[in-house]
């Protein structure tokens, strides 16, 4: 009752976060949405009054139908424990089909592309404000500058930037609400476009309106965000700070229609309506605040990125890299290798692309499809949670049919750049896949044997006095889901690579559970004194600190007198000395005596390939402060059974 309540409780920290935290996406929209829909027009950059309400009438639907209802009303509903986004709902409905890794993987790569794009547009957008003041002002050194920057500051976790991130997004939302209704006094006959039939009409009659859908998409590729970061701000506070939200964005976006129809008959020449809203004293100050809302814009999709590497990470779907928690704010982490690859993927968009015009043809194509996804995740939670049939067919039928629209409008695009955004996302798409795909054949191919057999082994290994001992505490971590089995290469190391001598061993199994932040653990004696296994439920959201959980755990059993850590050496033994531990980690390799089919051989050699240029495991379970000692073992893939030898004398 209590966990429930706190995810729809509402408070003014919590309101003020949510505005700091998840609107930057959404937010900075008014900057490129209209000069996108007046240079998609039947005369780009003239302005046309039949263009200018039908878009804004379209701009406030999809803001309506999209955002309002899909997102706020419908998706935050489907909560895991409070957390949101696309792995979460994934990690909720997963056992209903195997189909269904699919849709996730197309839409967290989509998400992570989104990423990618999201900080040079907003950037861009906000910096080239300053030509309403110097023309010719270089523009391009300024953006990189900016975002070379802001991935820098990453390492060091944003706790201390993230207190002013609210303030700061409260002032450029009632800057967009000032700044609106200023306009709307002077021109009232923008407000028709609340009437749908502009919208319509725009779309139907007006040559090519269709297409304009890839522009109106514009203003509401943020939607999404609302819904990942679900879990740092509650779904009762991000319902209340959006109605201010849209509120400021609709008068903005009036604002603009208002000061385009006065204007009507007249081509933009380069103008951006945001800043023409602004009185000219007030431009640079509008452009500061319009830089730094973008900056935020940016900060929130790359914070969302590396949380969603690392739950596709505990979903089997990325590869194991490094992982850091630079502060101690719930959830917050940074991902040294993806922010580099960020930084490298913004740094390359700003340099091809040049200009926030030309990088919005690469904008708004891969998030129509991670939208699509949720909405078949969605429906199939709904369906889960027993809603009636028809109420869950009409919600996929109207949803499907906005998004498939905005899909195909978006498609246009694809040829100005849309390609761009759709190569990052595919070239995601076959790195989940390649992972997803080589953990089932892994999983499939690793040999378990029953470990009660082996226990007396162990014992009479561990007194063998003949054999030098290899540690007081040596710890295995192992894959098998049952408590009674074992990897045979586990067996295979402790006795026949190099008898490994202990006088206690330790087995660890780590297993991630679909709440994100369990944290609980199992102990089985399997052999008093000598043999331990220990069970980890850990959430998908919980950072892999095995040496600092293995450590906690120990301390318990000892406070309990479970089990006696003190080394056995009879001279450390009477000085009361604790034993040494050593973790020995199994990584698998290729091995050449392998026969197997063709996709299975593309998708392992693709696997050990990505394998070479990231951490090790050790590293992943936070190991790589303990004596670790890495066994290479071979993952045999159907080996070949008949060898054509002849024998000749």
């Amino acid at each position: 009752m209590d966990s429930k309540h706190s995810h729809t409780a509402v408070s003014s920290a919590g309101l003020l976060i949510a505005l700091g935290i998840i609107y930057g996406d959404i937010g900075t929209s008014p900057l490129y949405v209209m000069s996108s829909i007046l240079k998609s027009g039947r005369v780009p950059d003239l302005i046309d009054a039949h263009l200018v309400l039908g878009g804004i009438s379209c701009v406030i639907w999809t803001l309506t139908l999209q955002t309002t209802v899909k997102y706020v009303l419908l998706t935050l509903n489907a909560d895991n424990n409070g957390e949101g986004g696309i792995f979460s709902l994934y990690a909720l409905v997963r056992r209903r089909g195997a189909w269904l890794s699919a849709v996730a993987i197309i839409g967290g790569s989509a998400l992570l592309a989104d990423g990618v794009i999201t900080p040079p547009i907003s950037v861009a957008s906000a910096i080239e404000g300053l030509r309403a003041v110097s023309p010719h002002i270089p523009t391009v050194p300024i953006v990189i500058g900016i975002i070379a920057g802001l991935f820098l500051l990453q390492s060091f976790g944003t706790q201390i930037v993230g207190k002013a991130f609210g303030p700061i997004m409260l002032l450029w939302f009632s800057m967009l609400g000032v700044l609106g209704v200023a306009w709307i006094i002077q021109n009232p006959i923008i407000l028709k476009a609340f009437n749908p039939y502009y919208a319509y009409d725009l779309l139907v009659r007006y040559p090519g309106g269709f297409w304009l859908l890839g522009s109106v998409f514009l203003c509401t590729t943020g939607a999404e965000a609302l819904y990942s970061d679900l879990g740092h701000c509650g779904k009762g506070n991000i319902r209340l700070s959006w109605i201010f939200v849209k509120s400021t964005l609709l008068l903005n976006y009036l604002g603009q229609g208002a000061w385009l129809l006065q204007h009507e008959g007249q081509p933009l020449d380069g103008r951006n309506p945001f800043y023409a809203l602004m009185p000219s004293w007030f431009l640079l100050i509008g452009i500061g605040i319009a830089t730094i809302a973008a900056i935020i814009a940016s900060q929130a999709l790359i914070t969302g990125s590396f949380t969603l590497v690392a739950e596709a990470i505990r979903l089997n779907m990325w590869p194991k890299v490094k992982l850091n928690y630079p502060t101690d704010v719930k959830g917050q982490l940074y991902v040294p290798s993806m922010n580099r690859l960020l930084l490298l993927g913004c740094i390359g968009v700003v340099l091809y692309f040049r200009e926030s015009t030309n990088m919005e043809a690469a904008y708004g194509l891969a998030i129509t499809l991670t939208m699509l996804m949720t909405t078949i995740l969605l429906t199939v939670w709904l369906r889960s949670k027993k809603v009636a049939v028809p109420l869950v067919v009409g919600f996929a039928a109207v949803y499907g049919l906005i998004e498939g629209a905005f899909l195909i409008a978006n498609m246009r695009k694809f040829p100005h750049g849309g390609w761009v955004s759709l190569a990052i996302g595919g070239t995601l798409v076959g790195i989940m896949y390649v992972w997803l795909k080589a953990f089932y054949i892994k999983r499939r191919l690793t040999e378990f044997v029953r470990l009660q057999p082996y226990v007396d082994a162990l014992k009479q290994l561990s007194n063998d006095e003949s054999i030098p001992k290899y540690s007081t505490h040596l710890v295995f971590l192992t894959s098998a889901e049952r408590s009674s089995e074992i990897e045979q290469k586990i067996i295979y190391s402790i006795f026949q690579k190099r008898p490994k001598r202990a006088d206690i061993y330790w087995f660890i199994h780590v297993d991630t559970t679909d709440e994100p932040y369990t944290m609980e653990y199992k102990v089985t004696e399997v052999a008093p004194d000598d043999v331990f296994r220990i069970n980890f439920r850990l959430g998908f959201r919980v950072q892999q600190r095995i040496n600092l959980y293995f450590r906690k755990v120990i301390e318990d059993l000892v406070r309990n007198k479970e089990v006696d850590i003190t080394s056995r050496y009879e001279s450390l033994n009477k000085q009361h000395v604790t034993g040494d531990f050593r973790f020995v980690v199994l990584e698998k390799f290729l091995s050449v005596e392998n026969d197997f089919p063709t996709v299975e051989k593309l998708v392992m050699q693709a696997y050990f390939y990505i394998r070479q240029f990231i951490a090790s495991e050790d590293q992943y379970f936070g190991l790589d402060t303990s004596s670790v000692k890495v066994e290479k073992v071979p993952l045999v893939i159907a080996p070949v059974r008949e060898v054509a030898l002849k024998r000749i004398r």
